[in-house]
């Protein structure tokens, strides 16, 4: 067991992550988990855990405090008939899958690996954001399958690698495909269930027995990152509500990609 006074400076440390995460998490309106990773990634680093771990870790926690908050999200969107269901129970196979290959990646991949790859994701995300026009379409309707379980697969494993839970890809998709955005942001919250719950599995299990880990972790997921971070998110993301209001939609567009290029230029020069 670790000294006291390392387990007070650990979850002081991680209360804080969640308070900036809840913050930008209600200011952004996103799910949150492409906020907590790099949060994680720099609190794990203050704290002194093994580099060779700490991508990894930042991005199976993340994945599990989506569990629940996907799950809530989930219920009250379905609530309220905003859901389709039809192109979700089409993804019941799909996006898992893809978050299971996510899983065999990490279990195999590097930190600096990691890295990259949640860095060129975030690069795409930041441009889609910054240059992004309502008028872009590409279709009428969603595309048949294959295609669309293809589509459903590689949201999962992108994601999945990420820590996020699959809304900014999926409601890319979706409004790509002339769906209404408020059903591709209530449609993505089911996504988020289908990524969270088999991506926490999956981390559990490609960080099995890994040397470096924080205490109170199973696999590449940290309990008490969990326990601390739910709550406050909670709590303080209608402080991030709040700001939201006070700004255009545009200016939050532009705002969420500039903080994606800043966290994926972060993560580039932590590779040099």
């Amino acid at each position: 067991m670790p000294p006291l006074e390392e387990l007070i400076w650990f979850a002081a440390a991680l209360a804080g992550a969640g308070v900036v995460a809840g913050v930008l998490a209600g200011l952004f309106g996103i799910g949150g988990g492409a906020i907590l990773v790099p949060v994680f990634y720099q609190v794990f680093g203050l704290l002194g855990i093994d580099e060779a771990v700490r991508m990894h870790l930042s991005v199976g926690t993340s994945l599990a405090v989506i569990v629940p908050t996907s799950l809530r999200s989930f219920a009250s969107h379905h609530a309220r008939g905003a859901v389709d269901m039809t192109l979700l129970r089409g993804w019941v196979f799909a996006v898992p899958a893809g978050v299971i290959a996510a899983s065999l990646i990490a279990a195999s991949v590097s930190s600096g690996g990691l890295r990259a790859i949640f860095a060129v994701i975030a690069i795409l995300v930041g441009l889609r954001m910054l240059l992004n026009k309502p008028h872009w379409r590409l279709g009428a309707e969603l595309p048949p399958n294959p295609l669309r379980a293809a589509v459903g697969a590689v949201i999962g494993m992108l994601s999945a690698l990420m820590g996020i839970g699959g809304g900014v890809l999926n409601n890319t998709f979706m409004t790509l495909f002339s769906r209404p955005v408020h059903q591709a942001v209530a449609t993505s919250s089911g996504v988020g269930v289908l990524i969270s719950i088999p991506g926490l599995f999956g981390y559990i299990w490609a960080g099995w027995g890994a040397g470096g880990l924080p205490p109170f972790s199973t696999g590449y997921v940290n309990w008490v990152a969990v326990a601390l971070i739910i709550p406050i998110t909670l709590m303080v993301a209608p402080l991030g509500v709040r700001l939201a209001h006070a700004l255009g939609k545009r200016q939050l567009e532009i705002g969420f990609g500039l903080f994606m290029l800043f966290v994926a230029a972060r993560f580039f020069y932590s590779l040099v």
